[in-house]
């Protein structure tokens, strides 16, 4: 029997299916056919393709009504006593502070205003934060703000995208608006995306960027407009300037669905493409060829290389090295971020984050291309599955392998896959759930998000047991629902089946959300979801279980502390411990910003310490340039000992602080040559409790 995805709704049993419609763009000798109805119009007779008419009167009212309320329910969500997390990453809210005060530093990305030293990133997030400060004044609330904010954008993209490809396949807006509001709710409530959101890193900002891509490229099918394709590019080149080559893991997928599902003749398909891909670097280039034309010498040193490039930075510690493990200056490498797996999105550290829905969202994408197997080659449905599976399989695969430096927190760049997949999958296969394939598949899907669920509840105490055996019972219950439903055409029992599949599938992740926006999350490395208790996917209770438990390997290494040198937090969720502020900034005593600011009109930093967390509580507290010796993990040959020795000598710097340096397994030696040196021709005293040596004045 040949499926197509316009054969009614809860009533089908009862009225006859609605006529099919045009699913998706089709070049005119190619005339659209219900996604899955197979075959090709007769030649001579091309039909062009259109997105059905909007729901008028009062249906349009109440889905701007209900979309207007899941959006503001995402804000509620991700701004609910966000100031309580104080600077979050204080290293990049160190960066904004310095690029409020100074143009130049906003450029680049300087982590003071002084342009001692960029942060390890290319500055686009930061440009957004940097002006936010501007305007408001330096606060907690103007840094995370936009990144709230960007995620409530991120949601009511993924609506759009998702409910323009459900529209023609499903030929009832109101169900394409569901899959829309499906798609929107699973992303706003991932638990890392509730994480990221609420913080200050760069990914918030990345991953708004992607999907707008993503839609964008979806639209440019749907439309058959190239303007579309161009502004994906432009999108993703700006991602390039958010997290570099990060950004380049959704582009093999986007060319792909372009390549199979765009109107027209290959050779116009590849042109095209080529212009996305000139657009995308004309976005990302112009930013990378002033910093490289720039002389060193009128410019901050870029952090995290070690020849002052940004080209080694995106090629070495940011790009290739991340793969292998060999990040020069790095504080871990190898497996000291983790064993690589075809699991590590399952275990302790990951699974919670992201994997609620992982393996039902690719049973659901897998479901959508064998149904529409038959549909034509521009049929959206198959693109919008290309671009959301592609996006998560390729990204999932990455970041499942990767040797080099890997956060859990990374995994949000997974979330907009996803949620697009679940939304799309979700609403078209209940559409469907009269045929026993969709049936099959989306008990299977439900069923998956049960037990999966089910394991990582396991790992926590926070919520006992009674949550993650309802959501397992839930689950089961609502998997045979599914598999009768199409026998027995019984709206109650459409209805239960549908509220119990959605409360299974969502309750966990949901939990894990809540509990993220009620704690505080700061340092470089945060976490979300409550303290797990053991290691691995717990199964059916058992300690391990089906992933592998890497916590051990993703202990950062021992510090070395320098006396006098305050330990700062470990930066992780709701732990601290002693890495000498090298992953959470120090707290200065109010002694210490006294001494700071005294005649601090006199020099051009404060003062100067290892490693850019120490220098960023400082510089917040006392928003006065602190140069950041070493860069992020204080292994940067910025500034070298001569140039350190110059600078003190022109009564630049007025203090040194001692603080913390960690092992690295490469890396420059300037930065402890020179806190030796300072050691050895400085006396010391203590200011506050702190260690600090006084350079001039």
């Amino acid at each position: 029997m040949t499926t197509s995805y316009s054969t009614g709704t809860d009533s089908e049993a009862r009225q006859p299916a609605p006529p099919p419609l045009l699913v998706g763009p089709t070049a005119p000798q190619e005339a659209a056919v219900p996604h899955g109805g197979g075959g090709r119009a007769r030649a001579g007779s091309p039909r062009r393709s259109r997105q059905p008419r909007r729901t008028r009167g009062p249906h349009a009212l109440r889905h701007r009504v209900e979309l207007g309320f899941v959006l503001l329910a995402t804000a509620v969500l991700y701004l609910w006593n966000l100031g309580a997390s104080g600077w979050a990453n204080a290293f990049y809210s160190a960066a904004a502070q310095a690029g409020s005060q100074n143009w130049a530093a906003w450029f680049f990305g300087s982590s003071d205003a002084a342009n001692s030293i960029t942060v390890d990133k290319p500055p686009a997030s930061l440009w957004i934060m940097d002006l936010s400060v501007r305007i408001f004044g330096l606060s907690s609330w103007s840094i995370l703000v936009p990144q709230a904010l960007m995620g409530v954008a991120t949601a009511w993209l993924l609506y759009l995208a998702v409910r323009r490809a459900a529209a023609p396949a499903s030929g009832d807006p109101q169900l394409a608006h569901r899959a829309g509001l499906l798609a929107a709710v699973v992303m706003a409530i991932t638990p890392v995306a509730t994480l990221m959101f609420r913080f200050n890193n760069p990914d918030a900002l990345l991953v708004l960027l992607m999907t707008a891509a993503g839609y964008a490229t979806l639209r440019s099918m749907q439309d058959n407009t190239l303007r579309w394709l161009l502004l994906a590019g432009v999108f993703l080149g700006f991602g390039f300037l958010t997290k570099q080559l990060q950004v380049l893991l959704v582009v093999p997928g986007f060319a792909v669905a372009y390549l199979v599902a765009a109107p027209g003749g290959v050779g116009r398909r590849l042109l095209h493409l080529l212009g996305a891909g000139a657009a995308m670097v004309v976005a990302a280039g112009w930013w990378l060829a002033v910093v490289e034309l720039v002389p060193a010498n009128m410019r901050p040193y870029i952090g995290g290389s070690q020849n002052n490039s940004i080209l080694e930075l995106t090629l070495g510690y940011n790009g290739l090295g991340r793969l292998s493990g060999q990040e020069t200056g790095s504080v871990g490498g190898g497996n000291g971020w983790g064993v690589p797996g075809l699991f590590r999105m399952f275990n302790n550290e990951f699974g919670g984050q992201i994997a609620w829905l992982l393996p039902s969202v690719l049973v659901l994408g897998a479901g959508l291309l064998w149904l529409g197997r038959r549909a034509p080659r521009t049929d959206s449905v198959r693109a919008s599955v290309i671009v959301w599976g592609s996006w998560v399989l390729v990204t999932g695969l990455v970041f499942s392998f990767m040797a080099g430096i890997i956060h859990p927190y990374y995994a949000v760049a997974l979330a907009p896959g996803i949620a697009g997949l679940a939304g799309l999958g979700g609403a078209l296969l209940w559409q469907h759930r009269a045929q026993l394939v969709a049936a099959v598949v989306l008990a299977v899907a439900v069923a998956a998000a049960g037990f999966t669920a089910f394991g990582l509840l396991g790992g926590t105490t926070a919520y006992g047991p009674l949550l993650r055996w309802a959501v397992l019972l839930g689950a089961l219950a609502a998997a045979a629902g599914l598999l009768l439903s199409g026998r027995f055409p019984v709206r109650i029992l459409h209805r239960t089946t549908a509220a119990l599949a959605l409360a299974a599938s969502l309750a966990g992740p949901l939990a894990y959300s809540i509990s993220t926006a009620s704690v505080t999350h700061s340092g470089a490395i945060p976490s979300a979801g409550p303290a797990t208790t053991f290691g691995g996917f717990g199964g059916f209770g058992a300690r391990g279980g089906f992933g592998q438990n890497n916590a051990a390997q993703n202990t950062p290494p021992q510090t070395l502390q320098q006396p006098g040198a305050q330990a700062g937090g470990f930066g992780g969720n709701r732990q601290g411990g002693g890495l000498g502020g090298l992953l959470g900034a120090t707290t200065p005593s109010s002694e210490m910003v006294a001494a700071l600011k005294s005649g601090a009109s006199n020099y051009t930093w404060a003062a100067a310490v290892v490693g850019s967390n120490n220098a960023a509580g400082y510089q917040l507290a006392t928003e006065l340039p602190v140069m950041a010796v070493g860069g992020f993990n204080g292994t940067d040959p910025s500034p070298t000992l001569e140039q350190f020795q110059q600078l003190v000598a022109q009564g630049k710097i007025h203090y040194f602080i001692a603080g913390g340096t960690m092992q690295a397994n490469s890396g420059s030696e300037a930065p402890a040559q020179i806190a030796q040196w300072v050691a050895a021709n400085f006396q010391s005293q203590t200011i506050g409790g702190t260690t600090v040596y006084v350079l001039a004045g």
